[in-house]
């Protein structure tokens, strides 16, 4: 079997988001298949520049190809398109200039994609909302299978995403809540889908004391992993935390690990770490009365399947889907909705230790049932399977005419993404959603 992997970026420096969900993707199904990257030269998501060669590449012992990207993002219009297309009424061909303004703009690898359409089986695509994924699935829609990694944000509840959901072949969810606001969306439930998620590699000697001993960590501390950054909540965070300690009886320091977009409270009990490894960052993590995961909007975090992994509760931010759900649903799990449930959830935390113990056991338990490689290799192999077997009983809908995309009729986003319900999907006692 021939596969594809088309990502926006791609590189062992290229270390989260969908981009590393990508990778790991790629490098476990290597083992079963024979396994392609295309992508493009950019290393910067914000800018798109162009800062790796173009042309074949090896990473991890994954080929990749490298396409260039044709222009850099202009975040100012990019604002601009985003704002429209968002909050009023616009019309079909202003949400292809966004996509466009958004990027990364490489033509050359859609016509790579068109060039031999039976050299792959089938072409994995990553993310949804990306130039490369869009027109990547209308380039290759008899063997597309989307891995969508969206998040309950605006973009998602564009019009031109609704025939991609439903001319692909497959959809790759990361979680119950992602199908389910997606099946609202777009209408998609004839297109054979499974929520995947991914796995992460653990490894097998992981020591908190020896977190403590490298970074000096004396007290008992919650940790965030990922970009410090006010869109993933880490300036709500802060004010938690600080409101917390101000009052605690207890010493609790919160640890950051990851690169700042920021400014850092210059705070005693705030430690920031950098960039580690990640070595140290799982025994950073093993250490810690919880991962603190304070965004909003997340399709699945990685992050928290690492720290269940590693048999360590999550504190979550309560207004996320996904967070929430996957708390419930392992019962290994925390949230808060204000400074008030920040500081009660955390000090039980620290001071419960049964019961700190216990979700962390439910945890490790979870993430083996559900996200352990050979669970995530089998879906994708299932899938694929199934694909082979079945004849495609949809097509992608052709884009409207010149005159129909300048219609100005397609209502803001915003306001079609506040009709979809939400909260957290649970299950059933036969597993299913209910």
């Amino acid at each position: 079997m021939k596969l594809a992997i088309v990502v926006q970026r791609y590189g062992a420096e290229v270390n989260g988001g969908a981009e590393l969900h990508a990778r790991y993707v790629a490098e476990h199904l290597a083992h079963h298949a024979e396994v392609r990257v295309l992508t493009t030269c950019a290393r910067d998501y914000v800018t798109w520049r162009n800062e790796l060669p173009p042309g074949n590449d090896s990473v991890n012992g994954i080929a990749v190809e490298r396409f260039p990207v044709r222009r850099e993002r202009d975040t100012r219009e990019f604002g601009r398109r985003s704002a429209r297309v968002f909050t009023a009424v616009h019309s079909v061909q202003n949400e292809l200039d966004w996509l466009y303004s958004q990027g990364p703009v490489a033509p050359d690898l859609i016509g790579r994609l068109k060039k031999d359409p039976g050299e792959f089986d089938f072409v994995l695509l990553f993310s949804a909302r990306y130039f490369q994924a869009y027109w990547g699935a209308r380039a290759a829609a008899p063997r597309a299978v989307l891995v969508p990694t969206a998040e309950r944000e605006a973009a998602i509840a564009l019009s031109i995403f609704g025939p991609v959901f439903r001319g692909v072949r497959a959809v790759m969810y990361n979680s119950l809540e992602e199908q389910a606001m997606i099946a609202e969306l777009t209408g998609n439930a004839r297109v054979p889908g499974v929520v995947v998620g991914i796995g992460s590699d653990v490894p097998v000697d992981v020591s908190a004391s020896r977190a403590r001993q490298t970074f000096g960590l004396i007290n008992p501390y919650l940790i965030y992993v990922g970009r410090i950054d006010a869109n993933k909540g880490c300036a709500e965070l802060f004010d938690y935390f600080e409101q917390y300690a101000a009052t605690a009886t207890q010493p609790l320091d919160l640890v950051l690990i990851g690169t700042p977009v920021m400014n850092i409270p210059s705070h005693p009990r705030i430690r920031h770490l950098g960039f580690v490894s990640d070595a140290d960052k799982f025994d950073a993590i093993a250490g810690a009365a919880a991962l603190v995961m304070p965004s909003y909007f997340e399709s699945l975090s990685m992050v928290a399947l690492e720290a269940w992994a590693l048999g360590r509760p999550v504190l979550a931010n309560g207004h996320c889907d996904v967070l929430v759900g996957q708390s419930r649903r392992s019962n290994a799990g925390l949230y808060y909705q204000n400074a008030a449930e920040f500081r009660a959830a955390a000090e039980r935390l620290v001071e419960d230790e049964p019961l700190a113990r216990a979700m962390g056991n439910n945890g490790r338990d979870y993430y083996r049932q559900h996200y352990a490689w050979p669970v995530i290799e089998s879906k994708y192999l299932d899938m694929f399977r199934r694909l082979e077997a079945e004849a495609p009983v949809h097509t992608m809908e052709p884009l409207p005419g010149f005159f129909a995309r300048r219609q100005r009729i397609v209502p803001p986003a915003h306001e079609v993404l506040r009709a979809v319900p939400s909260g957290p999907a649970l299950l059933s006692s036969h597993g299913r959603p209910s």
